[in-house]
């Protein structure tokens, strides 16, 4: 069955929602979403994206309210996800698929996906009857079009492939600071997918933001060529230009940011050669100035991986930046750290290198050894 292939190229990712209380995650500011979402839609743009765990399991409803209940239903597509990964038993398949479709109010889902498939989610996918129950629903017409998502290597993608052709679609994280590393693996990826025949949605474009802000260096010499773009556009840009790209997600916060990526996807003209070259070298300055490539997706603090109850994402996000200023002593950042464990979170310094957020990162990146040198720089 074909893939339903959506007219505009830019998907509302709804997983980094405006908060009314910045520390909590469940506080997602309906009204701003709202408006987002009706700018998004009104726009010509329909790919809404969701899952079972964003926003600590608020995502699906604030897209039930904000789009489903507010909208016609041929205005937009809703793209959710079976969450492998927190399975345990067959019988959760059939309930969570259920309390997804009540939770967003829809009686089918245009886009469904099985959720970050790696090696250990691909096998509880199967165990527990998760692709088998899927595929019924799509000959039902509960879902139009099934695919998965996938962080892992370019071999595990190949064998899912290989073994499941009738997945429609793979979910890849893409953006021109992954595509040639070692790590993501990100081109390679991609022509996996398309060997097979796959369209691709790209996630992860702007890399948790990380391309939105590379530094005075790689803004400086984007502006040169093109005064006009946002760095963050180029880097969605880079992404919607692969040939076999059918929407490119994006985690919009801020009705601001709803505004200028609607505005230059609107018409959208993939990159040139030349762009295409600028944007690998920057990459390569980027990496030179990062420490730690976390994009602050948090999965490794959902379903307790951390025994210890590290803040993971916001120490590495602290430690990048006093590693980019060469700060060693006290200063804001360290204040940021010590309101982490004020509010209950463990020290870097506590992790026990159990390894459980590791298995879960999309990343790859060796989170209990990085926590040692993020404790000698801020448990000060």
């Amino acid at each position: 069955m074909p893939v339903n292939i959506p007219e505009k190229k830019l998907g509302f990712g709804f997983m980094r929602l405006p908060l009314k209380n910045a520390e909590d995650k469940k506080s997602i500011d309906l009204k701003q979403v709202e408006q987002m979402a009706d700018l998004f839609l009104s726009r010509g743009f329909t790919y809404c994206d969701t899952a079972w765990m964003y926003h600590e399991f608020e995502s699906e409803p604030a897209v039930g309210k904000a789009v489903v209940g507010r909208h016609e239903r041929n205005s937009f597509t809703i793209a959710s996800k079976m969450p492998d990964m927190m399975l345990k038993s067959s019988d959760e398949v059939e309930q969570i698929y259920e309390a997804q479709k009540a939770k967003l109010h829809v009686d089918h889902f245009d886009y469904y996906l099985m959720h970050n498939m790696n090696l250990e989610n691909y096998a509880k996918a199967k165990k527990y009857g998760a692709l088998d129950f899927c595929r019924k629903k799509r000959e039902e017409g509960g879902i139009r079009c099934l695919g998965f998502s996938c962080h892992d290597t370019p071999e595990h993608l190949d064998q899912i492939l290989k073994e499941c052709p009738d997945l429609e679609f793979v979910q890849l994280q893409i953006n021109y600071l992954d595509w040639e590393s070692r790590d993501v693996q990100a081109r390679a990826c991609y022509e996996t997918a398309v060997r097979h025949g796959k369209k691709v949605v790209v996630m992860e474009p702007v890399k948790g933001g990380r391309l939105a802000d590379p530094g005075p260096e790689v803004r400086d010499m984007l502006k040169e060529v093109h005064p006009d773009w946002s760095p963050a556009s180029w880097a969605i840009r880079f992404a919607a230009s692969l040939p076999e790209v059918m929407v490119v997600l994006s985690g919009m916060s801020t009705l601001q940011q709803v505004e200028e990526n609607t505005a230059f996807m609107q018409d959208f003209t993939p990159l040139t050669d030349k762009e295409n070259t600028l944007l690998l070298k920057a990459a390569e300055i980027i990496r030179a100035h990062t420490a730690v490539p976390c994009t602050d997706c948090e999965y490794c603090l959902e379903a307790n991986h951390c025994p210890e109850n590290l803040m993971i994402p916001g120490y590495f996000s602290i430690y990048n930046l006093r590693t980019l200023r060469q700060e060693t002593g006290y200063s804001s950042e360290v204040e940021k750290y010590r309101s982490y464990l004020r509010q209950g979170y463990g020290k870097a310094g506590d992790c026990i290198a159990c390894h459980g957020c590791e298995k879960v990162c999309p990343q790859h990146i060796a989170i209990s050894s990085w926590m040692k040198k993020v404790s000698e720089n801020l448990d000060l």
